[in-house]
């Protein structure tokens, strides 16, 4: 047995004789093995490659550059993609789910339709990454940036927002019921027939954040920032209000 010291990540003991495989089914952790479920590529250059529809179901994939490769429709649930360069990235319809994408580069990635329910994104960089209709029930977000990003028809139903960056960011029609936001910033952000119930939006940033249509019941705004903020056609029934009073059904 060698060790493989792998900054950041410590060490892993990796069995070099022919035949012998590590848990998952990865018989080694080198760039140059095909894709398969449970690989191991840490650290490895695939940018820009063609991985449209592959297994790469709980696979080790810390700090790998995939910037502008094609991973639609590729299954990964299970993966980890911490500290992953996935900016530019095409992830439409691709399988996520319990995935890691702990302080992973988004940027500009494009996740339509993908299913990252109950995925680890905290910290991840999403800015003007496009998720519309992608689901991220239970998905933990925490301090994440999505400074622009587009989430029209998306759910993140019980998601952990706590703290994000969502300045400029499109929430159209998307679903956050059960979400907390707390300290969350939502500067810019347009939320137009977004459904809130019972989502947590104690001080959190609301300035000129569009709300018109959306369904506020029983929501929690107590000691959000909230200036010129639209809400037209909002629902407010007993939503907690910024001085703790409980609005009328």
């Amino acid at each position: 047995m060698n060790t493989l010291c792998v900054a950041r990540w410590g060490c892993l003991l990796l069995a070099t004789l022919p035949g012998i495989f590590l848990p998952g089914g990865a018989a080694h952790a080198a760039c140059s093995d095909p894709p398969g479920r449970g690989v191991i590529w840490i650290e490895c250059d695939k940018e820009g490659m063609d991985l449209q529809g592959v297994d790469l179901r709980s696979a080790v994939l810390t700090g790998t550059n995939f910037r502008n490769a094609n991973l639609s429709k590729a299954k990964l649930s299970g993966a980890d993609f911490s500290f992953a360069d996935l900016s530019g990235a095409r992830l439409d319809g691709a399988r996520l789910g319990k995935a890691r994408l702990l302080s992973a580069d988004l940027r500009q990635a494009s996740l339509t339709r993908t299913h990252l329910n109950n995925a680890k994104m905290d910290r991840a960089r999403l800015q003007k990454a496009v998720l519309d209709q992608a689901r991220l029930n239970g998905a933990s977000l925490y301090q994440s940036n999505l400074t622009g990003a587009s989430l029209r028809g998306a759910s993140l139903k019980d998601g952990n927002l706590k703290q994000a960056v969502l300045d400029g960011a499109d929430l159209s029609d998307s679903d956050l019921s059960g979400a907390d936001l707390e300290q969350a910033s939502l500067e810019d952000a347009i939320l137009t027939g977004a459904r809130l119930v019972k989502t947590n939006l104690s001080k959190s940033t609301l300035l000129f954040t569009d709300l018109r249509n959306a369904d506020l019941s029983a929501a929690i705004l107590v000691d959000a920032v909230m200036d010129e903020v639209e809400l037209e056609g909002a629902r407010l029934d007993k939503t907690q209000w910024v001085d703790r009073r409980r609005c009328r059904r």
